[in-house]
């Protein structure tokens, strides 16, 4: 029995770890409802090794929520791209921020 169980949780790990990482997944939020204003933020003094990622829109499936800015560690010879929306049409496309060259 001791044997069996081993090998059911081996059998479960290494499934887990062929399932696709999620924070790879990319899913395109396409809405009818135009973001609000950018809130006012206050953005803190500087930290060495972090750049500063600006609050944004988020679409919760029914409205929009405010999530606010927060601190992104550093990539040297790279710029962040803040989280934004863009019109396509009559409808808006959600944008994570990334990082670029």
């Amino acid at each position: 029995m001791r044997i069996a169980s081993l090998i059911g949780i081996l059998g479960l790990a290494v499934g887990a770890l062929a399932l696709p990482n999620t924070s790879a997944a990319h899913v395109d939020v396409i809405v009818g409802v135009a973001p609000p204003a950018p809130r006012v933020e206050v953005v803190p003094a500087p930290r060495v090794g972090y750049v500063w990622a600006p609050g944004y829109w988020r679409w919760n499936g029914h409205h929009h929520y405010w999530v606010g800015g927060y601190w992104v560690p550093a990539r040297p010879g790279w710029h962040w791209v803040p989280t934004h929306w863009t019109a396509h049409g009559a409808r808006w496309r959600y944008v994570p921020g990334y990082w670029a060259h």
